[in-house]
């Protein structure tokens, strides 16, 4: 019989509330333990104790001083990058043998993007997700990486600006550091460049991604298949991820190189991916998709190093 891992939520706002909603409905590795904040009075932590699970409004100190924290394996950290610097070591010190799942860009531990390198990092302590942007467009650079040498990767991530609660706009600067590395780091391009927008239309509009990577020359039918193969992957755990039309390739000649900022003269195979990204509307609205291919990641990973625990 498979055995459950109980998990503790550190953040109560948005993306920790929508996480919690996940796990307890669609958890099978992973049961909810504990849902961890610091106001009192927030709609997730209300939530948490209507739907039976314990709670704390006292933050990582009042974690480790629940009886519960005894049963707890599996911790998420879905605060901000400052907060889980703290977090990472006050946990360690009390029980050193944590999972934790860092939804943060403080990147203490290595990058994961759950369809390019979650199988190489199960049994690390502490992974981070990225961010919104990098779980979007990750797998597109990872993809083209795959067939061709990736010189350069561009991405531009695009939120409703009513999706960028407090976390999310404290973080904008390690957003853009954190996610150019990344697609370095998981991508495969030896330079990255992100770029995020807030946008402020009414209605909200979905998040949308573009992805323009810089390779060396290579099929461009070999290109297109990789990238949907990886967008049928990424679908498997985000329904709402989808392609928002055909991969466009140009062929930038030799002889009419183009200059790239950081990389200098460049010719060969620009590729230029468009995605769009729908929330489930688990908790929070359909257009906040950036937050919901976030907490969808974080619970497939986990879900997987639970996994590799218990079988």
């Amino acid at each position: 019989m498979n055995k459950t891992l109980k998990a503790a939520i550190i953040g109560s706002g948005n993306i920790g509330t929508d996480l919690m909603i996940k796990i307890l409905r669609n958890g099978q590795h992973i049961e909810m333990g504990v849902m961890v904040g610091i106001d009192p009075e927030s709609d997730g932590l209300a939530r948490a104790r209507r739907m039976g699970v314990a709670t704390t409004h006292e933050g990582v100190d009042g974690l480790v001083k629940m009886p519960e924290f005894a049963d707890i394996d599996i911790v998420f950290d879905a605060t901000s990058a400052k907060a889980h610097m703290h977090n990472e070591v006050f946990l360690r010190g009390h029980k050193d043998t944590l999972k934790i799942v860092d939804l943060t860009p403080a990147a203490i531990g290595p990058y994961c993007v759950p369809v390019v390198n979650l199988e190489q990092n199960l049994a690390e302590g502490n992974v981070n997700m990225v961010t919104c942007g990098g779980q979007a467009t990750i797998p597109m650079v990872a993809a083209v990486s795959r067939v061709a040498k990736v010189h350069y990767a561009e991405i531009v991530a695009s939120i409703s600006s009513k999706s960028a609660g407090p976390g999310t706009r404290a973080n904008i600067d390690e957003f853009t550091e954190t996610t150019s590395k990344a697609i370095e780091v998981v991508g495969g391009a030896k330079k990255g460049k992100a770029i995020i927008v807030l946008n402020p239309a009414e209605p909200p509009l979905l998040m949308r991604d573009t992805v323009y990577v810089l390779s060396e020359a290579a099929d461009q039918a070999q290109v297109e298949a990789s990238v949907e193969e990886m967008a049928a992957a990424v679908q498997s755990y985000v329904p709402g991820y989808r392609l928002k039309q055909k991969v466009q390739f140009d062929v930038i000649p030799d002889d009419q190189p183009m200059n790239v900022p950081g990389l200098g003269r460049f010719s060969g195979l620009k590729t230029s991916i468009f995605l769009e990204v729908e929330g489930a509307a688990h908790y929070l609205p359909a257009y906040a998709g950036n937050l919901d291919i976030m907490t969808s990641a974080a619970l497939g990973t986990a879900e997987r190093i639970a996994e590799s625990l218990v079988n």
